[in-house]
């Protein structure tokens, strides 16, 4: 297959799943929903931080191994994304209610999720097994992208948290936030190492975790006077 077309098709069927997810998500601030400009630039923010990250994880493999990497990895992961959100969207006047905190984190874990999907498929297709993309692009689409999506649900979750509080408490709840999105990112990833057989489960793990954050954004969407 030319390379060009494997391209093509790669990022099609890496950014594709992605926005039936970001769709979903977005239906749940449907009140207030955020303008699309920044919902797409921060989406693709997301899609860039894949480069820095793809260069920062191959330095860190030099120098750490075994458990050590998959922290490290997870960490560079987490804190790219909460980037490509902050820096487009969560320190400007459109981040206005507690809910976006929740739609920007995930939009900027979609969006890295898209880029990264379609460097796991170009392989494959390039290399015409189309049985391994398939696969692959499945596997992605029901384990890594909500697990993505789940761990930075869980920084947006806390910041949307914290909205009402005062700068201290919002910083620290942030960093309890960003710790347990990096524990849940190192727990999948070694999971999906040791499971063998089990990965089923691990994927069932995930979605209950995206099933306990819709239920959080429910109670986020509460208004403050309510509470």
């Amino acid at each position: 297959m030319a390379i060009l077309t494997a391209t093509l098709i790669a990022l099609f069927g890496g950014i594709l799943p992605t926005l039936i997810w970001l769709f979903f998500w977005l239906s749940e601030d449907r009140h207030e929903p955020e303008p699309k400009r920044i919902i797409f630039y921060t989406f693709l923010a997301g899609m860039i931080m894949v480069i820095p990250v793809l260069i920062a994880e191959r330095l860190s493999a030099q120098y750490t191994t075994g458990l050590g990497l998959f922290i490290t990895w997870a960490v560079i992961e987490e804190l790219a994304k909460f980037c490509a959100a902050y820096f487009v969207a969560l320190r400007t006047r459109f981040f206005d209610e507690p809910l976006d905190a929740v739609i920007y984190m995930i939009t900027a874990a979609l969006g890295f999720s898209a880029l990264e999907n379609a460097l796991f498929l170009w392989t494959p297709l390039y290399q015409q097994n189309m049985f391994y993309s398939f696969a692959t692009g499945e596997l992605r689409f029901i384990g890594a992208t909500p697990l993505h999506t789940l761990a930075s649900a869980v920084t947006g979750v806390a910041l949307a948290m914290s909205f009402y509080s005062r700068t201290a408490v919002k910083r620290f709840v942030l960093l309890v936030g960003v710790i347990l999105s990096i524990f849940l990112h190192t727990l999948f990833n070694f999971s999906i190492l040791k499971a063998g057989s089990m990965t089923l489960w691990v994927f069932v793990c995930v979605w209950l975790g995206v099933i306990a954050v819709l239920l959080m954004v429910e109670g986020v969407k509460i208004p403050e006077r309510d509470r």
